[in-house]
Formats: structure tokens, C-alpha cells, sequence
């Protein structure tokens, strides 16, 4: 028998010892392996995260039971297509709390909400997955008590008092529902839309305008960056400086009907909100406007409310509502005919 090397001998143990070393390299990826999984799935379930005036906000992944507070909310939500558990109805339109050009959109109604003062109780019942607040009061308390009930999504920073601009809610709320591309494709849509309108005018083009509004609580005027301003000029009109220059409290200046001349302008848009129309076109102060008795008023009356709703809300289902029922509309008077007729008279 041939005599044993030491380096025969050592092979057995060498090969023991590299066995050892491949099982526990092979362990080892094999857990980094598993990690890396968990981590992919952990990054593909992750929750967007919306900037607002509050700070960011993470939302789940594909919210299932949304409940629409904000101005317009519901509208943009649906336009989106989803559909909320829950909605306020701003402008009382009953029902599902939607406008005609949003008819038949739900499969299911939605519970309807309070809007300045919702029923947290309410809100809570439904049981969101997420709370949309994009265009509202934007005050602490009640985006503190929707917190605790869901993540909601608040106003913007600047949102404040209704400020909320469409394409702010639109870009926002998409982000929320994880639908950026069609919150965006929706806008691009609305834009064009806006600038066809202008081009087709250019009547519009440097006008001044003043959008008012009359409740039995007297005259207000819309101040920039509220809704119906926005809607007038991106049609080309310019905001009345004179209404700029008043003391404005949130979305809209008050106006005594002593200074009532302040809504003097090029063209001059006005509806009553819970008063009749002849509550308006009785006043004196009312009749001795310049741009009344220039027959340049555009005044929704008690025949038109369905407009008046389209262009007040200016949501991006409504706005091409309102796009085709106003822009004609103030084209009549703009050109300086047409005048402050009885509504029947101007649709």
C-alpha cells in the first residue's frame, strides 16, 4: 500500500469546507433574494403621496370607497372614473347631487353629505378609504377631523376659501386615485376647448369683465382665481380692476349698493342666487349701471338655472355645459347687442 500525502488527506476536508461555504452562499442569496421580493411588492403596494396646504399626503393604492366633500369633487371623482360612496351637493341639484351633464354616472347613488358642516358621524359610516377636500373652506379643524376618520386629500397651498383652481383639482385628485395620465389628458381636453372658444371670439380679447353675484344678503363680486372669473378669462376677458382693488373676503367682494358702480366693465356677468331674477333687474341702482343700459350684461335669470349651475361650478364635467350654453351668450353682448333682457328672451 502506497503511502497516504498530506494532501491527499487534506482533500476530504477541503471538499467538506467548500460544501459548507457554497450551502451558506446560496442561503444568503437566496434571503437577499426573498428581501428583494418583499421589497418590490412592498414598493408596488405603496401609497401615492398628494401635496396640499397640510402637508403630503399618503393615500392607498386604488381607493375603493372615496367620499367627495369639495366643490366640484364629486364631478372630477366621477370624470375619473370613479364613482364616491359619499358627495355634498354645493348647488342642490338633488338627486345624486350632480348636474344634467353628470346624469346617470353612478351605479349606485351616492350618500349626500352636508356641505359647509359635514356629519362626521356620516362621513365615518361609510367607512372611506379616502376623503377628497380638494376645493373647500381649507380650514385646520375639518381637514383634522376627516384625518382621523380617513386620508384626505385637502385644498392646495393658496386653495383656501374655495381657490381651488380646476387644474389643480383635477391634477390632484387624479394623483390621488392613481390616475395622473387621465387627470392630465382631461385637461389638456378642457384647455383646447378654452382656446378654440377664444380664438372663435376674439370680441373677447382685452375686454374687461366683472362677474357678480346677488343674494338676499346684498351684491358681491367674484375676485381672480375664483371659478367664474377664472372661466371668463380664459375666454380672453380681463378682470375689472376696481373689483381687485376692494377688501375681498375669500372667493367674492362685498358691494353696498351705494358703490354699485364698481361693477361697471366692458361686459358685466350677473345671476341672484336664492332671490328671483326681478329681485336684480328692479333695483335702481341695478338699472343705472353704464354697462346695463348698454345693453353689455349677461344675466342669468330664473329660466336659466342649469347655466348658471354649469358655469358656477366650472367642474370638469360641466364646463363643456357651460362652454356651449355661455359662449354664445356673451358673445350677444360682448359685441355690445343682446343687452339685459328677460332671460327667456336671451337663450
Amino acid at each position: 500500500m502506497r503511502p497516504i500525502s498530506s494532501a491527499q488527506a487534506a482533500r476530504p476536508a477541503l471538499r467538506l469546507l467548500l460544501g459548507v461555504v457554497a450551502l451558506i452562499t446560496a442561503l444568503v442569496l437566496s434571503a437577499c433574494g426573498s428581501s428583494g421580493g418583499e421589497d418590490s411588492q412592498d414598493q408596488e403596494g405603496e401609497s401615492a403621496s398628494v401635496s396640499t396646504k397640510f402637508g403630503d399626503v399618503d393615500v392607498p393604492e386604488n381607493p375603493e370607497r372615496v367620499v367627495a366633500l369639495g366643490w366640484g369633487d364629486a364631478e372630477t371623482a366621477l370624470a375619473l372614473g370613479v364613482q364616491p360612496v359619499g358627495a355634498s351637493d354645493w348647488l342642490a341639484f338633488g338627486g345624486d347631487g350632480v348636474g344634467p351633464w353628470a346624469e346617470d354616472m353612478y351605479d349606485e347613488s351616492p350618500e349626500i353629505i352636508d356641505t359647509m358642516e359635514p356629519s362626521y358621524e356620516q362621513v365615518a359610516a361609510l367607512e372611506p378609504d379616502l376623503i377628497l377636500d380638494v376645493k373647500s373652506s381649507g380650514e385646520q379643524d375639518r381637514h383634522d377631523r376627516l384625518s382621523e376618520i380617513a386620508p384626505t386629500v385637502g385644498v392646495p397651498e393658496g386653495g383656501d376659501n374655495y381657490l381651488t383652481s380646476m387644474d389643480q383639482q383635477v391634477s390632484m385628485i387624479a394623483e390621488a386615485l392613481g390616475k395622473a395620465d387621465e387627470g392630465q389628458k382631461l385637461m389638456d381636453d378642457v384647455e383646447q376647448k378654452f382656446s378654440d372658444a377664444a380664438e372663435e371670439h376674439p370680441e373677447f380679447e382685452g375686454k374687461t369683465v366683472t362677474a357678480a353675484a346677488y343674494t338676499s344678503e346684498g351684491w358681491g363680486a367674484y375676485v381672480a382665481g375664483s371659478e367664474r372669473v377664472d372661466f371668463l378669462t380664459k375666454l380672453g376677458f380681463e378682470q375689472n380692476p376696481r373689483i381687485e382693488e376692494l377688501e375681498a373676503s375669500g372667493f367674492s367682494a362685498s358691494i353696498s349698493s351705494e358703490n354699485l358702480d364698481v361693477l361697471d366693465s366692458d361686459v358685466l356677468v350677473a345671476f341672484p342666487i336664492y332671490v328671483p331674477e326681478s329681485a336684480v333687474t328692479e333695483q335702481a341702482a341695478y338699472q343705472d349701471l353704464s354697462v346695463v343700459k348698454d345693453g353689455r350684461t349677461l344675466l342669468f335669470g330664473d329660466d336659466q338655472e342649469d347655466i348658471r349651475s354649469a358655469y358656477s361650478l366650472n367642474s370638469v364635467l360641466s364646463v363643456d355645459y357651460a362652454l356651449d350654453e355661455v359662449v354664445p351668450l356673451l358673445a350677444d353682448v360682448a359685441g355690445g347687442s343682446g343687452g339685459d333682457q328677460p332671460s327667456s328672451e336671451q337663450s
